[in-house]
Parts: C-alpha cells; sequence; structure tokens
C-alpha cells in the first residue's frame, strides 16, 4: 500500500505514526512527549521554539491521529501528484505554521489579558506559573489550563489540504459513512461553517483548536488561489 502513495506524503504519515507510538511506550514509562512536544503558546512558561515543528506529528489519542492521517493520505496524496513533491512540502508547513500563528494571535491576548487580571487582584504571577494542579480560584485556574494545555496534531495542515482540494476539485463525491454521496465543497463547506460557529459560540467542554483549523484553512486557500493564477495554463 505504501508503494502508490507519494515521496512526501509517505515520509509524514510514517514521521506521524513513529512519533504516535514513541508516545505511547514512553507515557507507561512516565515520561509525557504531549506536553513537550505539543505547541503551548508562545507566552506560557512551557513553550519551546522546537514546539512550532514538533506538534504537528502529536496525536491526542488512536482515533486523533487515524482520522487526520485518512484525510491525508486520500487528499495529499492526490495534490501531491499533481504538484509535485517539493511545491506539497512547501504547502504542507505552510499551512501548519498558519495554524499555529492563528492559535497563537488569540490565545496570546487572552493570556495576557488573564495576567493582568490576576495582578490586578493581588496574586504573583510568577508563584502560578509553578502551580500543577487547579486551585478554588476560576481565574487563576482558566490561566493555568491556558498555558498548560498543548495544542497537538496535523489538523492544521490537514484543513490547508481540504481547502485545496476543495477549490481544485469542489464536485468530488465523498462518501459519508461510506453510503451518503457529499460532494467536497458541500461536505468541506459545512465543516468550516462549523468551525467558524464553534470560534465565535465557543463550547467550555469542547478542546478542539478550532482557530488552528481555521489558520490551516486560510492559507492552503490563498496558497493554492495564488498558485492557480500564477501557473493558470499548467495548474490543476
Amino acid at each position: 500500500m505504501l508503494n502508490n502513495i507519494p515521496q512526501v506524503t509517505k515520509n509524514l504519515l510514517i514521521l506521524n505514526i513513529m512519533f504516535f507510538v514513541a508516545t505511547y511506550f514512553l507515557e507507561i514509562q512516565g515520561i509525557d512527549l504531549i506536553q513537550e512536544f505539543g505547541a503551548h503558546y508562545v507566552n506560557s512558561p512551557l513553550f519551546e521554539p522546537f514546539q512550532v515543528v514538533t506538534h504537528f506529528f502529536m496525536h491526542a489519542d488512536f482515533f486523533h491521529i487515524l482520522f487526520n492521517m485518512w484525510i491525508f493520505v486520500i487528499l495529499g496524496a492526490h495534490l501531491e501528484k499533481i504538484w509535485g513533491p517539493k511545491r506539497f512540502f512547501i504547502f504542507y508547513l505552510v499551512s501548519a505554521f498558519a495554524a499555529f500563528a492563528l492559535f497563537n494571535i488569540i490565545g496570546v491576548y487572552e493570556i495576557e489579558n488573564l495576567k493582568t487580571q490576576i495582578t490586578d487582584k493581588g496574586f504573583s504571577i510568577d508563584e502560578i506559573d509553578g502551580l500543577r494542579t487547579l486551585t478554588s480560584n476560576d481565574l487563576i485556574n482558566k490561566y493555568l489550563i491556558m498555558i498548560n494545555t498543548p495544542m497537538v496534531g496535523a489538523s492544521g495542515a490537514i484543513f490547508g489540504v481540504m481547502a485545496a482540494f476543495t477549490i481544485l476539485f469542489p464536485n468530488t463525491v465523498f462518501y459519508l459513512y461510506f453510503a451518503i454521496p457529499v460532494k467536497a465543497k458541500y461536505l468541506v463547506g459545512a465543516y468550516l461553517a462549523y468551525t467558524l460557529y464553534m470560534i465565535i459560540y465557543p463550547n467550555e467542554l469542547d478542546n478542539t483548536a478550532h482557530l488552528a483549523h481555521l489558520g490551516g484553512a486560510i492559507a492552503g486557500g490563498i496558497m493554492v488561489l495564488y498558485w492557480r493564477k500564477k501557473d493558470r495554463s499548467n495548474f490543476w
């Protein structure tokens, strides 16, 4: 099966699987790779520069990586075949970095706002940064959750892939639940509409990084529209 997958798609798939397997076995040894390699907000005390790259090889659980890699192999492989490995790899990275950037733009502002509110109430941010358990103070708890919870997954880059594929092949039919035929423009469009809704009306029980998804989709859409205009004579 792997022989039929183009090179960049195959290598990214293998890397994601390797990171997932390593995460599972190291967790048994008490080593939390999710915390180390997941992307914390840049103003979190747990942020490290390498997390900008490592986070999109990390996944929270089996179904997270299964869903992401399933979509990636189906759509990403097709894009790589028509674009070539270099362009596709650049596209993937830009989408992933854009997802990280939009995720941080809002999050960093919220953390700084929380810091101001906490210090105004007489608490020390340095002392709070050292806490690893929640307190009885809701404001401090919200701050602790934000600085300690990393973003993981290739979803940002994959949303870029989904957006690009939909722009290029809007009438491609997918079978929802293997039975219901839905065109790509309606399926992906509905998913993006849901993403926007969850950004505007967030649910405290939902820990999905919808801003990252949107960032990847925006970057992917912009790139494919630019390339199509630039290479009108030979671009799909």
